[in-house]
């Protein structure tokens, strides 16, 4: 037998082996990452529940908030017979901040627009109080106070900024269950 031979007997065992083991090796390779792309698709689909979860929690709360801080909602859940006009505004405004307070964390749920409409209604409520106490003896009885109020969202024609607040926010949450649901 002479070096061809030999040679050529080599070639013809390992060239299919090579072949076999290039072909196993895409064929593996091709299933695995088949299988991670699905493994990452199912992580990425269950994170989505997950966050649209924590978005819709996110605008319950802050609806929630906005309902709370409504002249007609916090007064009647604050107000004492014995408290004076100062007593009653400090109460309202203590309110309103612990309650927004209590909220900060949403912001990262929702649109810059949500979070600035919610930050700007709880401002307007706080500097109407106070605009509204001091025009009042601070000394006297909270219903003056609490009747210049009504008297003011009564006497407003302009929708309150916590109605459009609320509208806001309500369109903002239509939207994202909208498309979760494509």
């Amino acid at each position: 037998m002479d070096a061809t031979t030999v040679l050529l007997e080599i070639l013809k065992y390992t060239i299919p082996a090579i072949i076999v083991l290039i072909s196993s090796y895409l064929i593996v390779k091709k299933f695995l990452v088949t299988h991670i792309q699905q493994k990452q698709l199912a992580i990425f689909k269950e994170s989505q529940d997950i966050t649209l979860r924590l978005r819709l929690q996110a605008y319950e709360r802050l609806t929630l908030f906005i309902e709370r801080i409504k002249p007609r909602q916090i007064i009647p859940r604050i107000y004492t017979p014995d408290m004076t006009v100062q007593d009653l505004q400090q109460a309202i405004v203590f309110t309103i901040n612990s309650e927004f307070e209590h909220n900060l964390s949403q912001q990262i749920y929702v649109s810059t627009n949500v979070w600035k409409t919610v930050w700007g209604v709880k401002e307007q409520e706080v500097n109407m109080t106070n605009h509204i106490s001091k025009t009042l003896n601070p000394d006297a009885p909270a219903l003056e106070l609490y009747g210049r109020i009504m008297e003011m969202i009564l006497k407003s024609d302009s929708e309150m900024p916590t109605d459009v607040a609320l509208a806001i926010i309500n369109e903002e949450a239509s939207k994202v269950l909208s498309y979760s649901s494509y």
